[in-house]
C-alpha cells in the first residue's frame, strides 16, 4: 500500500457533445421501453454542427414490426430527439434544438442475434453479446464512489442547475471538470489541482491581455464558489491550484465545437479510472444488453458489500458469452480491505445465490425494463440517488443477506 499518491478524475457536462449524443440515445431507449418493456434497442448518435444522426437496430411491439414503422412513429422519434436537445439548453447558431438537420437510420434487429438471445421453451434468455463488466464501490464518500469523480460530477451538476435556474446566465451548456486529490494511507487529504472549463456567453474570458477581465473575474469567482460548496473544506488548502478556463475564450462549444458520439465517455460514466472497465458503453442500449445491465448489477453488489461493512473497497467482474444465460465467471477483489473473516472466495460463492446473474435475472431483480435511462446519461451512472427508484442499482437492500451468507 502506497503511503501517498495523487489521483485524478474528470467529468463532462450534459452539454458536452459526447454527452449530448448519450442523452439522445438514451431518450430513444426510454421512448421504446415506454411502448414495450421488452423492446430491443441499440441506438448510436452522431452530433455535429446543426446535425443529429441516429443509427442502430430496434424491435418494439406497436412501433416497429415486420420491417414497418407504425404511423406517427418517425415523427415521435424526431420530436423526442429535439426535446432532449432543448432540455440541455442548446439554442445557438451552430446547434439549435429546432434548427438542426435530423437523420434517422434506425432499422430492425438482426434475426441472427435475436435467435441466440431470445428466451424459448428449451433455453433461457441469453446474453446479447460476449463481454466483461466491472462494478466498484469505495467508502471514500457517502455515495460510496471515488472522491475525485464524485466531486468532478457534482461541480458540473451544480453549474448546470444554476445555468437553468438563471443564477449563472453567463454559462452555456458545454463544460468539463477535473479533480486531483492527494491521498495518504488511501484516504483523500488534499485537493492539489482543480480544472473547470466552461462554455460562456460572449466576453467572459481574459487570456493573454485579451477579453474582458472584469467579466472573466465574475465567472472565475462564481466557479470558485461552486468548488468551495461542493468539496469538503478540509480538502481545499492554500496549496490547491485552480485552472478556470485556462485556454481563454470558450464561446463555441457543444456539437458545433466538436463532433459527439455515443459511448465515448465510458470512464466518466463509471468510476473515473479508479476501477477497470470492460470496454462496453451503456447509453443507447436496452437492459437485455449485459454491457449495461451486468455493469449495473456489479455496482449494486459491490456497493452492498461496502455498505455492509464487509470491505472498504470492492471490485467485481462478471463475464458472459453471447446467447448464454449464466455468467462464465464471477470475480471479487476487496483490495486488502476486507473485514475480519471475509474472503473474496466466499463472496464469489454467495453472490450468485443472492442475485441470479443471468440477463433476465438481473433485469427482474433491479427492475430495469423501465424508461429510466435518459437521466443516467450525464454526470455518471453510479453514486446517484433520485426520487422513486430511478437508480435501483444504488439500493443497499442486500446488506443483511450478505452478512448472513458470509456468516454461514
Amino acid at each position: 500500500m502506497r503511503n501517498s499518491f495523487l489521483f485524478t478524475s474528470e467529468s463532462v457536462s450534459e452539454g458536452h457533445p459526447d454527452k449530448v449524443a448519450d442523452q439522445i440515445s438514451d431518450s430513444i431507449v426510454d421512448l421504446f421501453l415506454s411502448k414495450d418493456p421488452e423492446a430491443r434497442v441499440a441506438c448510436e448518435t452522431l452530433t455535429t454542427t446543426q446535425l443529429v444522426v441516429l443509427a442502430g437496430e430496434i424491435r418494439c411491439k406497436g412501433v416497429f414490426e415486420d420491417g414497418e414503422w407504425a404511423p406517427g412513429a418517425l415523427d415521435e422519434i424526431e420530436a423526442t430527439v429535439r426535446k432532449t436537445v432543448k432540455e440541455i439548453g442548446y439554442e445557438q447558431s451552430g446547434f439549435h434544438w429546432n434548427q438542426f438537420r435530423f437523420e434517422n437510420n434506425l432499422h430492425g434487429q438482426s434475426a441472427h442475434i435475436a435467435q441466440g438471445v431470445d428466451e424459448s421453451a428449451d433455453k433461457d434468455e441469453g446474453a446479447g453479446d460476449q463481454g466483461i463488466m466491472f462494478g466498484y464501490a469505495s467508502d471514500e464518500t457517502p455515495d460510496l464512489m471515488p472522491a475525485t469523480l464524485d466531486y468532478a460530477h457534482k461541480i458540473l451538476e451544480r453549474m448546470a442547475a444554476d445555468r437553468k435556474a438563471g443564477i449563472a446566465p453567463f454559462l452555456e451548456p458545454d463544460a468539463k471538470s477535473q479533480v486531483t486529490l492527494r491521498y495518504a494511507n488511501e484516504r483523500p487529504v488534499e485537493a492539489t489541482a482543480i480544472v473547470v472549463s466552461t462554455q460562456h456567453a460572449p466576453g467572459y474570458f481574459f487570456h493573454g491581455g485579451e477579453g474582458d477581465e472584469a467579466k472573466y473575474q465574475e465567472l472565475r469567482k462564481y466557479v470558485l464558489g461552486v468548488i468551495a460548496d461542493v468539496l469538503p473544506a478540509e480538502l481545499l488548502t492554500a496549496n490547491t491550484v485552480y485552472h478556470i478556463n485556462p485556454t481563454g475564450r470558450f464561446e463555441i462549444g457543444g456539437p458545433d465545437g466538436d463532433a459527439g458520439l455515443t459511448g465515448r465517455k465510458i470512464i466518466v460514466d463509471t468510476y473515473g479510472g479508479a476501477s477497470p472497465h470492460g470496454g462496453g458503453a451503456f447509453s443507447g442500449k436496452d437492459p437485455t444488453k449485459v454491457d449495461r445491465s451486468a455493469a449495473y448489477v456489479t455496482r449494486y453488489l459491490a456497493k452492498n458489500i461496502v455498505a455492509a461493512g464487509l470491505a472498504r473497497r470492492c471490485t467485481i467482474q462478471l463475464s458472459y458469452a453471447i446467447g448464454v444465460a449464466e455468467p462464465l465467471s464471477v470475480y471479487v477483489d476487496l483490495h486488502g480491505t476486507g473485514a475480519e473473516g471475509v474472503s473474496e472466495a466466499a463472496l464469489e460463492q454467495a453472490l450468485p445465490q443472492l442475485v441470479r446473474l443471468t440477463p433476465k435475472g438481473i433485469r427482474t431483480h433491479l427492475g430495469l425494463n423501465k424508461p429510466i435511462y435518459k437521466q443516467t446519461a450525464a454526470y455518471g451512472h453510479f453514486g446517484r440517488t433520485a426520487d422513486g427508484d430511478a437508480f435501483p442499482w444504488e439500493r443497499t437492500d442486500l446488506t443483511d443477506k450478505l452478512k448472513a451468507a458470509i456468516a454461514r
